[in-house]
């Protein structure tokens, strides 16, 4: 099946070029442009994509508001933000509104190409210090071991997948570690996905810390920490 991707960004230059770099790949299929942050919640309800690429300055909403909108209305959407920025403060607050990513505007078209694979797949497209921080700023809202819900409850060998995911291993890690295929394991990641309502690996170890699935010991530290 197609990635089916909306395109986020005021400028129609930008949204051009996007949509004629990725309609040359045969496994995604461009269903919609937005031109302002409004329109892109409007459409994101609409058409709900497998991904949106959302730029961060736009006119009525910026792409953070629109980023929490879309989340809210598709949970299963994965919004992987475009900026010029690389501040890691300004990057948590994009992650915490929801988006799975982010790519800056600087980024080759095969960067592009390959994280929005990436993000499909279940594998992360952040680095493992980026989304350490982030598990810290959230762990104050981690729900005690006894308090995870039944209802959607993960099995025990997603659990583990989770767990090993959360540890910055790959889908073909997770795979020979388990003595599983890769198509197993994506499988299983999607199956994840769709239980706890979230549309990429980044935001499935964000929720399971919160839900206590895993605990910040599951994520390995960054230098300095």
């Amino acid at each position: 099946m197609k990635i089916r991707i909306l395109i986020a960004d005021d400028h129609a230059v930008l949204r051009e070029g996007m949509r004629n770099l990725l309609e040359r790949e045969k496994d995604f299929e461009v269903v919609g442009e937005a031109g302002d942050g409004e329109e892109a919640v409007r459409l994101g309800s609409e058409l709900e994509p497998d991904l949106v690429i959302m730029d961060i300055v736009m006119p009525k909403l910026s792409g953070i508001e629109a980023t929490k909108l879309i989340k809210q209305a598709s949970p299963s959407t994965a919004v992987l933000v475009l900026t010029a920025y690389n501040d890691i403060r300004y990057i948590i607050g994009l992650l915490e509104a929801g988006a799975c990513g982010y790519l800056l505007k600087s980024a080759r078209s095969n960067e592009i190409v390959g994280a929005i694979r990436a993000v499909r797949s279940g594998e992360s497209v952040l680095d493992p210090a980026v989304t350490h921080k982030l598990l810290q700023r959230v762990v104050g809202l981690v729900k005690e071991p006894g308090e995870v819900q039944t209802s959607g409850q993960l099995t025990p060998r997603e659990i583990e997948i989770l767990r090993l995911a959360a540890k910055g291993m790959s889908n073909k890690d997770i795979a020979d570690e388990l003595f599983l295929s890769l198509r197993t394991v994506k499988a299983h990641l999607t199956n994840i996905f769709n239980k706890i309502g979230v549309g990429s690996r980044t935001e499935a170890i964000i929720k399971g810390l919160r839900e206590g699935y895993i605990t910040l010991d599951d994520y390995p530290r960054g230098e300095g920490d």
